[in-house]
């Protein structure tokens, strides 16, 4: 589960990036994350990730405060957590199955288990081994530590809208697996095609929340 309460992130620079959020994400829900550019989305991300804590309030997932976690707990955290980046930060040099055994190596994955894992996360994605898109690959390195949780930033920004359909079927391909999807986007129009609960950001508040269109949430 994801939780956040009374979040407040004020950065050095006195910006402040969210003020007083609160929601919560149930195991296996797909939500999407929606708003303006500047509204929180991103930072809300990395408190997610552990890339930041919270100013205030209380940021919960998967049974980790992320106020309070130690360093010795962030790669069991992060083990329940797979993100997905728009800029697919892959390692240009390195083959599809490089990519993701050092992502299971990174969170002390043995070599028996890399050798069962990845062959069935790259047939879940539509890889097969062959190589491919780079951001079936990106989703692959996701899955491949199997958390429960997915976060998917912007993960359709650089693709045409057949290919973007494509990737969010696949993403709800694998909820159906029982995955915690969360996609932030700001397209409208693959947030009206699929029956998910939206939450809107605006200010660094949540401006509004509902299931089915992204306008309905808008005006809410």
């Amino acid at each position: 589960m994801i939780r956040m309460t009374n979040v407040e992130k004020t950065y050095e620079n006195g910006t402040h990036a969210l003020n007083g959020i609160s929601f919560e994400i149930q195991d296996g829900e797909f939500v999407f994350l929606v708003g303006p550019s500047g509204s929180g989305k991103s930072t809300i991300i990395k408190l997610l990730t552990g890339e930041l804590v919270p100013s205030r309030g209380r940021v919960m997932i998967n049974g980790f405060s992320m106020s309070n976690i130690t360093r010795r707990q962030i790669p069991l955290m992060r083990r329940t957590v797979g993100v997905i980046f728009q800029d697919f930060r892959l390692i240009g040099n390195k083959t599809v199955y490089d990519n993701l055994s050092l992502a299971m190596r990174a969170v002390g994955a043995s070599a028996r288990e890399i050798k069962s894992r990845i062959p069935y996360v790259l047939g879940l994605v539509g890889l097969d081994g062959k190589g491919g898109e780079q951001q079936r690959v990106a989703i692959a390195r996701a899955l491949v530590n199997n958390p429960s949780t997915i976060v998917a930033d912007e993960p359709t920004g650089n693709l045409d809208p057949a290919r973007s359909l494509e990737i969010m079927t696949l993403l709800e391909r694998i909820n159906a697996l029982g995955t915690t999807v969360v996609v932030v986007t700001h397209e409208k129009s693959l947030v009206n095609h699929f029956d998910k609960r939206v939450i809107m950001i605006d200010h660094g508040v949540v401006a509004a929340t509902g299931v089915g269109r992204y306008e309905v949430a808008a005006h809410a």
